[in-house]
């Protein structure tokens, strides 16, 4: 049998996935839900696509296109989301001191 699978090198997500809002962070297309935040609830709750798609209230294959997505991107996002908590956590520190002040 000559005829063989095709397996694609790379797979286009942009159906799911878009970045052009949220200041770049990586998101559900149309929804804003951040795929870090999809990874990561799906990794401390063990929450597989189906129970992130109900959680999430998005499509299995949404949430499916955001833990591939975070999978191949992963450094990138980690980056992101670490460079945007320290922000929070500086606005934060001047809230307190201001709240004390």
């Amino acid at each position: 049998m000559t005829d063989q699978l095709q397996i694609p090198s790379t797979v286009d997500l942009s159906k799911y996935i878009e970045t052009r809002l949220m200041e770049k962070r990586p998101h559900i297309r149309g929804r804003r839900i951040p795929v870090a935040l999809i990874a990561y609830s799906a990794r401390s709750e063990k929450w597989n696509a189906s129970e992130l798609a109900y959680q999430f209230s998005i499509h299995e294959a949404e949430a499916l296109a955001a833990l591939l997505y975070y999978e191949e991107h992963q450094a990138e996002i980690d980056q992101l989301e670490a460079a945007e908590q320290a922000e929070l956590d500086k606005m934060q520190t001047k809230i307190a001191k201001a709240s004390y002040a």
